[in-house]
């Protein structure tokens, strides 16, 4: 290894370790409290704040995928899940026939703020710990 080597793979390695746990403490204080995995209070959280305050929160599919880092079926199998919960619906898009828009729904925008406090109390957590 050259100079320098061992403290950069020390670095990256204190990285992964800590988004692992934060993550880890996200899905279970999350789950535990609110009913949501990480993922799908991120996705919420997207519509939230696509909206900024509007009751007709949507996005299309291929928009959330990039911004929540998941595949689109990975994404797809989500949003089926916070669509049985009543928190999203999908539509298609009225200017795209191939694209599938997902709108927040009054439950959701509910779930969410009601997980927030959560959500960022964990993160300052692990984040200043």
């Amino acid at each position: 290894m050259t100079t320098g080597e061992p403290e950069l793979v020390d670095a990256w390695r204190e990285l992964l370790a800590r988004q692992a746990a934060t993550a880890c403490a996200l899905d279970r204080e999350l789950g535990e409290r609110h009913g949501l995995g990480m993922s799908e209070f991120e996705v919420l959280e997207r519509l939230v704040e696509a909206t900024a305050g509007d009751c007709t929160a949507s996005l299309r599919i291929q928009e959330l995928a990039t911004s929540v880092h998941l595949s689109q079926s990975a994404l797809s199998r989500l949003i089926a899940r916070l669509e049985k919960g009543g928190l999203v619906e999908r539509s298609m898009c009225p200017d795209d026939r191939r694209g599938v828009i997902v709108c927040l729904t009054p439950a959701g925008r509910d779930r969410h703020a009601e997980a927030r406090p959560t959500h960022r109390s964990v993160l300052a957590s692990m984040m200043t710990g």
